[in-house]
C-alpha cells in the first residue's frame, strides 16, 4: 500500500487530497492542528486505503519532530506540502506588516521544515515525491497585477525554496514539485470560483503522477500545464 502525508488535511484541497487518495488505496497520514474538531476528516470513507489521523501545527518544530520520530519506519511514496494561509488581502498603502512574517512562516518556512523532517521517509520509499502546494499568484513572470503582496510573496518565495529542494534531495532520488491548484471553490478561494476541489486535486494527482526526474523543480498547473517562475 503507497503512503502518503498530507498538511493541512481539515479542510479544502488538504481534505480532498485525504479523500481521493484513501478511495486508491494509499495509507494517508493526514495532519492538521485540531484532529479532534475535524468532523469532516473523520467521516472520510477511506474505502480501500486507511486514513490515519495527526495533530500536527506545521510551524511547531517539536510537533514536527515527535511525528517525525513516530513515523520514523515508515516509508513515504508522497509528501504534500498543502497548509497554507492567505493572510491580509491589503495592498500598496495598507500591508499590514505585523503579519506578514507569519503568512511567511507557515506558507515558506514550515513546508522547508516539513520537508527536513520527512526527507528520510522519502528516500525509504521507491518513486517518491515531494509536492508544495503554491499559486499562480507566486508567479513573477505571469504577474501582471498588484494587491495581495504578503501572500504572493511567500509563495514566490515557497517556489524558491521548491527548486531548492529539487537539488537538495536529487541525490535521494526524490522527485519535487511546485503546484498552482487553479482558483478552487474553497473557504481561501471563495465560493464564486469557478474550480471545484475535487476536479482541482483529480487533475493535481494526475500530473503527480506523471511527474519523472527531468520534471523535478517543475512548477505546474493542475491541468499539467508548466507555470513561469
Amino acid at each position: 500500500m503507497p503512503t502518503a502525508l498530507v498538511t493541512g488535511s481539515n479542510r479544502g484541497l488538504g481534505l480532498e487530497f485525504v479523500r481521493q487518495l484513501a478511495e486508491a488505496g494509499w495509507r494517508v497520514h493526514a495532519c492538521c492542528r485540531q484532529p479532534e474538531k475535524a468532523r469532516t476528516l473523520k467521516a472520510v470513507d477511506a474505502g480501500a486505503g486507511e486514513v490515519v489521523r495527526h495533530r500536527l501545527d506545521v510551524t511547531d518544530g517539536l510537533q514536527l519532530s515527535s511525528l517525525g520520530r513516530e513515523l520514523a519506519d515508515e516509508p513515504l511514496n508522497l509528501l504534500l506540502n498543502n497548509a497554507g494561509i492567505f493572510g491580509p488581502r491589503g495592498g500598496f498603502g495598507r500591508i499590514a506588516y505585523e503579519d506578514w512574517l507569519q503568512v511567511f512562516n507557515v506558507n515558506t518556512l514550515a513546508p522547508m521544515r516539513v520537508a527536513e523532517t520527512f526527507a528520510r521517509h522519502l528516500q525509504k520509499a521507491d518513486d517518491a515525491r515531494l509536492v508544495n502546494v503554491s499559486s499562480k499568484l507566486g508567479s513573477i513572470g505571469a504577474n501582471e497585477g498588484s494587491g495581495s503582496h504578503i501572500y504572493r510573496s511567500s509563495k514566490a518565495a515557497l517556489n524558491m525554496v521548491t527548486k531548492c529542494l529539487s537539488i537538495d534531495l536529487r541525490e535521494r532520488e526524490v522527485i519535487v514539485a511546485a503546484m498552482h491548484p487553479g482558483h478552487v471553490s474553497t473557504d481561501m478561494g471563495g465560493k464564486q470560483a469557478p474550480l471545484a476541489p475535487a476536479d482541482s486535486v483529480a487533475g493535481m494527482l494526475q500530473v503527480i503522477q506523471r511527474l519523472s526526474v527531468a520534471d523535478s523543480g517543475g512548477f505546474y498547473g493542475h491541468d499539467g500545464t508548466q507555470l513561469p517562475w
